[in-house]
């Protein structure tokens, strides 16, 4: 009898199938790539593949479709894959983190090293696969670095890794070789503080006098500020008030072998676009309020299932600090056994107020479990959200309640001006107090969990459906539905009254002669600035006021004008946010736009040869959605109000399309003015720049100026006017 039992135990061991793993590695020539690989494939258990573009075409350099064969061969022969490539460029990437799915984790191990090293290291060897060694290496690193891309959760990894100097790279080694066959490892983001990080500082300064390797060691040393300093690997982040919602891990972010996986599998099928609404909750009641876990987890359970099928598309994470975390590893383990959808409800392990810019996470409402007296402080969650989104949030609440009784919530819109809102992008707080099994704490219950239960019961009852009535609040998205939700006129029309609003947060970024050029590009985009978005994703919904729809661009007349003809030529491209977005692999798209607009600008001057036009883009636009100006250049508006929306079109703020096609075409991005400078400039007349004190006085001196446009506009085609009035517009 015993020996039926441990073959039968065998055979289902043999039986299990192993979560295989696609690794891709991100950084530059130089950074240890192939190193990496082959040190893990000589030490592993693991059967492992290397894909390496440089040697894929039978030694040769290959395709990225050779790449992507090869891997897909590999993994359908149960093998786990480097992808050995630089893939420092999302689009590079996106193509293999698809080969995710139910039994393959995508990660991204980054190997951020100091440029001065890669080039030292690139410039000195031989031999190389690729054939970049010697002087020309420093140059190709360096255009190479200025387009990095730190890999975030988002974009469908389940495991970030970010090395950013040798002990890192070490930690990462001893990772991957030590996985068996059968070993996963934990998701998340492992020693990355920033995820918009952008390029390193300083690469040009340090390598304008590179001519030959032992210049180039010469030059790094002598340049020590050329490179920013090694960011350490980050611990698990605890705000302050928070130590005691879980045991603090004590492994600095590596890899405890078995801990378990989070619900779903690949995160990034989880959260992959910053539109889905998603609703971040800690654990009510397990922490200060000592509520027992395996309760509350079932409890947990059970509400999701209740609200599974009145989500939506909108989804739920359950959040904590460790992985160690009891009450995830519970509500982990009953999820799976009920089967409960993991791309509607999946676990998080994170600081909540800090999960978009340290996790990658982007969630709109977060869940605060309060005190009954809705104030600030006292520990734990509470003490951190409050801090967090700063005194807005506590005058908001004030406003709309004063106290909180056990299993129930209330939901504050969360201002503007608040941090959390600007940082991390979120819209909603909800406070929600369950039940108190803590006697040293108000109200407590004396163990008495049948009412305990019946409490924490009302309070996530209490907390789904908050976010749901915010989730129709912002959507309007009908009750039960599960239909994509539309913008309507009113909500498209708000939005615009908003238009030449300045971003809330803005950083500079650097080009590679330490200039500032830019800002920065992940941006949290409030609800009002989604519309255009939405127009240009599903025109479908809005036909009444489009004036054109192809498969690449839509057309509407801005429901604010700022001249008698103001039109938009949006891109129908998921991804080109702004014109910090785009890049050269764009330039048809922005051909196509600039076309688009000629053409409606010619309609108008068959219908009125007065006019003359632009055809441009704001640096930063307050929308979200890529965006081209067709505007008239008489400026004869009523919503013309502002010095901002004069100066947002009469400034280099605004960037004639014909001077982006020619800096994307030679340059592969745009210049990125300084907007904040030129948005406040004093008002002047855009033909005799004549200075002006107000909108008023400068609307009368416009409708009677006849001088002729600055030179600077009358080349190029920058300016676009009927045939007879091509020379002096």
């Amino acid at each position: 009898m015993d020996m039926d039992i441990d073959d039968t135990s065998r055979a289902k061991d043999e039986e299990k199938k192993a979560t295989q793993i696609v690794v891709i590695l991100v950084g530059a020539p130089g950074s240890g790539k192939s190193t990496f690989c082959e040190h893990v494939m000589r030490s592993s258990s693991r059967p492992w593949v290397r894909v390496c573009q440089d040697t894929i075409n039978n030694g040769k350099s290959g395709t990225k479709v050779q790449c992507l064969m090869s891997a897909v061969n590999a993994l359908n022969l149960g093998k786990s894959v480097f992808i050995d490539r630089c893939n420092l460029e999302r689009e590079q990437r996106a193509d293999f983190v698809k080969l995710g799915g139910p039994q393959v984790d995508v990660h991204a191990l980054v190997l951020d090293l100091p440029a001065k090293l890669c080039i030292s290291r690139s410039v000195k060897r031989t031999g190389h696969e690729g054939n970049l060694q010697g002087g020309k290496a420093a140059a190709v690193i360096n255009r190479m670095l200025q387009k990095k891309e730190l890999p975030m959760l988002s974009e469908g990894f389940s495991r970030i890794t970010l090395c950013q100097n040798e002990n890192d790279v070490q930690s990462a080694l001893d990772t991957y070789s030590g996985l068996g066959p059968l070993d996963t490892l934990p998701h998340g983001s492992f020693g990355q503080k920033k995820p918009d990080a952008k390029i390193q500082l300083g690469i040009m300064r340090f390598l304008k006098k590179v001519e030959v390797p032992s210049n180039v060691e010469a030059k790094a040393s002598s340049t020590p500020d050329s490179v920013p300093p090694q960011i350490t690997k980050e611990k698990n982040c605890c705000p302050k008030g928070q130590e005691n919602a879980s045991s603090s891990s004590d492994t600095d972010g590596e890899v405890v072998k078995g801990t378990e996986n989070l619900v779903g599998g690949s995160l990034g099928q989880n959260c992959s676009s910053s539109d889905v609404p998603i609703l971040a909750f800690a654990s009510i009641s397990t922490s200060d309020f000592q509520f027992n876990n395996e309760k509350a987890s079932d409890i947990i359970i059970e509400k999701v299932e209740e609200f599974m099928n009145k989500l939506g598309n909108a989804r739920l994470v359950l959040v904590d600090l460790t992985h160690r975390s009891r009450i995830l590893s519970l509500v982990r383990a009953k999820a799976a056994e009920k089967n409960i959808n993991p791309k509607k409800f999946f676990t998080f392990v994170g600081d909540i107020t800090r999960l978009y810019t340290e996790g990658g996470l982007r969630c709109n409402v977060i869940a605060n479990a309060a005190n009954w007296r809705l104030k600030p402080g006292g520990g734990g969650v509470n003490a951190a959200i409050f801090s967090a989104a700063g005194p807005a949030l506590e005058v908001a609440t004030k406003e709309l309640a004063k106290s909180l009784s056990p299993g129930t919530a209330v939901v504050v819109p969360l201002p503007s001006t608040s941090p959390l809102c600007t940082r991390e992008g979120v819209t909603h707080v909800i406070h929600v107090l369950g039940p108190n099994m803590n006697p040293h704490r108000p109200n407590c219950l004396d163990v008495d969990y049948v009412k305990g239960c019946e409490i924490l019961r009302k309070a996530y009852t209490s907390l789904f459906e908050g976010f749901l009535s915010v989730v129709r609040s912002q959507e309007k998205l009908p009750k039960g539905s599960n239909e994509e939700p539309s913008i309507s006129q009113e909500q498209f029309e708000d939005a615009h009254r908003n238009y030449v609003s300045a971003w809330q947060s803005k950083a500079g970024s650097v080009n590679a002669d330490n200039e500032k050029i830019g800002i920065r590009t992940a941006k949290a985009w409030g609800s009002w600035a989604q519309s255009l978005y939405h127009i240009a994703m599903h025109p479908e919904k809005h036909k009444n006021y489009l004036l054109e729809i192809s498969d690449d661009v839509v057309v509407l007349n801005d429901l604010y004008p700022k001249a008698q003809k103001h039109l938009l030529v949006m891109a129908r491209y998921d991804g080109l946010d702004c014109l910090a977005d785009v890049r050269k692999e764009h330039l048809q798209i922005l051909k196509t736009m600039h076309a688009v607009g000629l053409k409606w600008a010619e309609k108008f001057l068959n219908e009125d040869a007065s006019l003359v036009f632009r055809l441009g883009y704001h640096s930063a636009p307050s929308m979200r959605q890529l965006h081209l100006h067709v505007i008239s250049q008489d400026f004869n508006s009523k919503h013309l109000k502002h010095k901002k929306h004069w100066n947002s079109f009469n400034t280099p703020f605004f960037r004639d399309s014909v001077d982006v096609l020619e800096e994307i075409s030679n340059h592969s991005k745009a210049a990125i003015k300084d907007y904040d400078s030129l948005l406040s400039m004093e008002l002047r007349c855009h033909r005799c720049r004549s200075a002006h004190p107000n909108i008023p006085r400068l609307k009368s001196h416009i409708s009677n100026c006849r001088a002729p446009f600055p030179p600077t506009l009358l080349q190029d085609g920058r300016l676009v006017s009927a045939p007879s009035k091509t020379g002096n517009p």
